[in-house]
């Protein structure tokens, strides 16, 4: 498998990757008008155009043979979403491709995002999960994720809460006595 860093000629092969991983993912417990408009605004070409081109936000694909199987995206400084730290890095989407769930494609994006975050020498990274997602939710905690906080997600016209999870990096351990 390979992780490549994606630009704007990747536009159009990330649209298709990031709507149909995010309906494979979430169109079982949506209504389909709110599953359609968020695929409409959440991926459009004008959208994708502007995360493409934010120098605080990166894409990398996670190919296998020449196909696109599941993607990552990141955010520093004021792109994150919601906390606005310059110590940290927002994982915003690890997708992946249904038929690969369970083949280490996620934790190998996931492997990512935390080298980033090591590079860029930030103090924590954070996400926001659906509370409905007990797979993903059980992946971050398996990576030690602790949840701190929740807020809403809006899709279409529900409303949806996602929980916030953050992980400290390069956390002292405390030094044994040797009394």
């Amino acid at each position: 498998m390979n992780i490549r860093k994606i630009n704007i000629q990747d536009l159009e092969e990330l649209k298709g990757i990031g709507k149909l991983t995010f309906a494979e993912t979430f169109s079982s417990e949506n209504s389909e008008e709110n599953m359609k408009e968020y695929l409409e605004n959440g991926f459009s070409t004008e959208k994708l155009t502007a995360e493409l081109t934010d120098q605080n936000a990166e894409f990398y694909f996670a190919e296998l043979d020449g196909k696109t199987i599941g993607y990552l995206k990141v955010n520093v400084g004021q792109s994150q979403t919601e906390i606005k730290d310059k110590n940290a890095l927002e994982i915003e989407r690890i997708y992946v491709l249904k038929e690969f769930h369970g083949k280490k494609v996620g934790q190998i994006l996931y492997d990512k995002a935390i080298e980033l975050a090591k590079e860029k020498n930030v103090e924590y990274v954070w996400l926001g999960v659906w509370e409905q997602n007990p797979r993903a939710i059980r992946f971050y905690e398996k990576n030690g994720f602790k949840a701190f906080d929740k807020h809403v997600f809006k899709l279409g016209t529900d409303k949806q809460t996602d929980i916030m999870m953050k992980l400290k990096l390069n956390e002292k351990k405390p030094v044994a006595n040797n009394v």
